[in-house]
């Protein structure tokens, strides 16, 4: 049963911003200068050299702790059965990348090895991404077409198709690394954060497509060139529906099997997860049967269904990168790295806070910079992280990075000893797994309908992201995501809900509070300065021109003698004259605050005026602004503000602003905001408080026994209409 809620009383004075300085001292945070960080970053003692040593090799930190008994076993069988996975990743992931396939065993052993040392994530297995992988291909592609003329880089002559095409793969993997490198070393960890869930949803959905059109030649078993730029996608399509009459039935038949057994066994594996000690290797064992099958039968003599072929024993030695491709890819290499971490970092968040440990994004993207250029170094290719083979090493008894060591050793096993017997694998086989892997990120599609009932602007972002990187290619998807984001920050800001309080229960007379739900700016304040003067129900600026016109014709009018006035202080025409004069002078003078200096006495402008002279009615007295969710105001908004102020206090409307940060409030002061106008007392602590200084200064008749009871109840109101 619920307890009822206790009944509070505050007994304090009234503060504004002023009174409550007066009593209570400022505490001010000190801002470090450049010349403090530099001081502070190139500090050296021992306890900084053990940090940093700690930081950029977190295996010191974790090895101490590793416990032998409890972690080597399920280090030793996640090991295994990832470094199994991880072959077959490879192998298939290297097609999508355009290289000869063994290429991709290169990429699942040499960044692993950099990654055990100095990554911070213990669960994230580290090899070939489709995504990146494709993003590869279109750049290889691009320099090294499979027909018409090849790039003119002076180190591919004398080598043949494929070692151009692993050195264009290496040298933009080197560049790739050496931005996430950079970008570690000074920090600029947070730059993932620019990329929201929304945006990587629709550019991962966009390339699952690409993926799955780009593996529909080795599926049917055509000979499709690869097509890249933009509508890259539907040229694709184009051609292969052209030659669908030529498609290889054995190798669709094979495929077709393949898709459909290991669905139904993955779907298993999904539903009895809580049961199976580990999930069945149904990649491995399909891969095991079709090598067997296809050797058996002499598929590549009797049906010419294309295989991975001869698969070099060994490694290669190391080769240098080639300026002249870092020349031409730097715009490549940039999404890239930024895509290769984003999913990384947001793959190791998951399953650092289900095994609640943490990790460093600086050091992550340090971390895959280094395995990137040590792995470029040997020949692979653009590494980051997949779901799929995460989820496998975690699932397995993963405990930390020694299981991916161990996966590491088992594709070198394969590399230097076993790799001829994958020889005889068909092609097809390994489309059809990258198509099945394809599901997780195609069933993202869903979130569509979701987003266009509850985010409208997030919506647009990943349908403009889907469709931009769909059409425009995988390079440009990630641009066209930023600027989606960018106009959906920009609509939410710029036409930003601002609320009228009490607008649909009893108010006290003449009292509008106006809440602002967002940082006024540059793009902005137009729209605050227009919905303000709608819910007040009229423009300031206006009335303050028709009295000033006003003002003037009366003054003539007293001066010609046709208008007197009588003891009451009731100004009356002693004429039948009732012209009203079209001549508005001079705007500047009918903006400034009127002139009642020469009258004998105060114009009421709610009153009926004399000459059929027509002044709007203001039936507001006083204006709170709440300024709570304000953290900032650049200088158009400054700007803009100061003269909306100025319009609302010309026309003898109070206006006062509550909550305002001290930061907005001393920014405000280094802008010169105050002047004999706009005065800091206006400024206030609390909408309390603000409201307590209203009704002292308007007092109103309620059925309340004291003025704090009376405020209390309208705050009140306030607070629930936003709880609701």
């Amino acid at each position: 049963m619920r307890r009822p809620a206790h009944p509070y009383s505050v007994n304090r004075p009234v503060y504004s911003e002023d009174s409550f300085s007066e009593e209570h001292q400022n505490i001010c945070r000190k801002h470090k200068t450049l010349q403090d960080h530099v001081k502070v970053y190139l500090r050296c003692d021992a306890t900084r050299v053990k940090r940093v040593a700690c930081s950029l090799l977190p295996i010191i930190q974790w090895v101490r702790l590793y416990n032998v008994k409890k972690w080597l076993v399920g280090d030793l069988v996640s090991g295994v059965s990832t470094g199994l996975v991880s072959v077959l990743q490879g192998l298939a992931y290297c097609l999508l990348a355009s290289l000869p396939p063994w290429y991709g065993l290169y990429t699942a052993f040499f960044p692993v090895i950099i990654y055990f040392f100095l990554g911070t994530s213990r669960h994230i297995s580290v090899g070939a991404f489709p995504v990146l992988s494709l993003m590869v291909g279109s750049v290889v592609t691009r320099l090294v077409p499979d027909e018409g003329p090849i790039a003119n880089i002076t180190g591919f002559e004398g080598l043949t198709k494929d070692e151009q095409r692993v050195m264009v793969a290496a040298s933009v993997t080197f560049l790739m690394g050496i931005i996430q490198l950079a970008f570690g070393l000074v920090q600029a960890g947070f730059i993932v954060t620019y990329l929201s869930d929304v945006l990587i949803s629709g550019y991962t959905t966009a390339a699952a497509i690409h993926i799955l059109v780009s593996q529909l030649k080795f599926v049917l078993g055509l000979n499709i060139k690869n097509y890249t730029g933009p509508l890259a996608l539907i040229y694709t399509l184009e051609e292969i529906f052209a030659q669908i009459e030529n498609s290889n039935i054995a190798s669709l038949v094979m495929s077709a099997i393949i898709i459909v057994v290991v669905f139904i066994v993955k779907e298993l594996n999904e539903r009895f997860k809580a049961k199976l000690p580990v999930p069945l290797p149904i990649e491995v064992a399909i891969t095991v049967i079709a090598c067997g099958v296809s050797y058996a039968c002499k598929f590549v003599e009797k049906y010419d269904v294309d295989v991975v072929g001869k698969i070099p024993v060994g490694y290669e030695p190391p080769m240098a990168p080639s300026v002249e491709i870092f020349k031409l890819t730097v715009m490549d290499a940039f999404p890239m790295a930024i895509v290769a971490f984003a999913v990384a970092y947001s793959v190791a968040k998951v399953y650092a806070i289900k095994h609640e440990y943490t990790i460093d994004g600086n050091q992550e993207l340090i971390a895959f910079g280094v395995s990137n250029i040590f792995g470029a170094t040997f020949r692979s290719f653009a590494a980051s992280t997949a779901l799929s083979r995460t989820a496998v090493q975690e699932s397995t008894g993963g405990k930390t990075q020694v299981a991916g060591l161990l996966s590491a050793i088992i594709v070198m096993i394969v590399t230097i000893s076993i790799g001829f017997l994958l020889e005889p694998l068909p092609k097809a086989v390994l489309g059809a797994i990258v198509i099945i892997n394809l599901k997780g990120m195609l069933m993202q599609m869903r979130v569509v309908g979701f987003l266009w009932k509850k985010d409208r602007p997030d919506c647009m972002v990943w349908l403009m992201t889907f469709g931009g990187s769909l059409l425009l290619g995988m390079d440009l998807g990630i641009p066209v995501g930023l600027a989606a984001e960018l106009l959906a920050l920009v609509f939410r800001t710029q036409f930003t809900l601002f609320s009228l309080i009490f607008s649909q229960i009893f108010a006290p007379s003449g009292v509008k509070i106006f809440r602002i739900s967002t940082p006024i700016y540059f793009a902005n304040v137009e729209f605050f300065r227009n919905k303000l003067n709608e819910y007040l129900g009229f423009n300031p600026l206006r009335v303050l021109r028709k009295r000033n016109k006003a003002l003037q014709k009366i003054k003539k009018l007293l001066k010609s003698g046709e208008l007197q006035i009588t003891e009451k202080g009731l100004l009356y025409m002693t004429s039948n004259s009732n012209e009203d004069s079209d001549d508005e002078g001079n705007t500047e003078d009918l903006d400034q605050p009127s002139d009642y200096k020469d009258l004998p006495l105060q114009v009421n402008w709610n009153a009926e005026l004399p000459a059929n002279m027509r002044v709007p009615k203001v039936d507001v007295h006083s204006v709170i602004l709440d300024f709570a969710a304000v953290s900032f105001l650049d200088i158009s908004a400054i700007k803009g503000l100061k003269s909306a102020l100025k319009e609302l206090i010309r026309v003898e409307v109070d206006v006062y602003i509550v909550a305002c940060d001290r930061y907005v409030l001393e920014k405000l002061h280094s802008c010169s905001f105050f002047d004999d106008e706009i005065k800091t007392s206006m400024f206030f602590l609390s909408l309390h408080d603000a409201m307590l200084h209203v009704m002292e200064n308007h007092p109103i008749i309620l059925e309340y026994n004291t003025l704090n009871e009376k405020v209390s109840y309208y705050v009140n109101k306030y607070t629930n209409i936003f709880k609701a």
